[in-house]
């Protein structure tokens, strides 16, 4: 599992490298806030009554779901190369 974590990022990294002038990317942003995601949720896992960061993790959640629907609603083949690369389930929303 962690092997396949660290070759996830170092591939997505990579991908990515070239664009570090560009951080204004979605791509980019969403790779950013998908790492601070996955550091607060391993975080909150030992520290479960850390008020502040789960309040950090869910503006942080937030914002990524703007940026995904955002890149849903512009560019679906570029969103669905994203949620493979970042592994991320597609959310669906119930009536």
């Amino acid at each position: 599992m962690v092997k396949a974590k660290n070759s996830l990022l170092s591939v997505i990294s990579q991908s990515v490298i070239y664009q570090e002038e560009k951080s204004g990317l979605v791509e980019f942003q969403l790779f950013n806030f998908t790492n601070k995601i996955r550091r607060l949720t391993s975080h909150l896992g030992f520290h479960k009554r850390d008020f502040l960061s789960q309040k950090g993790l869910r503006k942080i959640l937030g914002k990524r779901q703007r940026l995904l629907t955002y890149l849903s609603k512009t560019n679906k083949v570029r969103y669905k190369n994203l949620m493979g690369k970042l592994g991320i389930r597609e959310r669906t929303l119930e009536s």
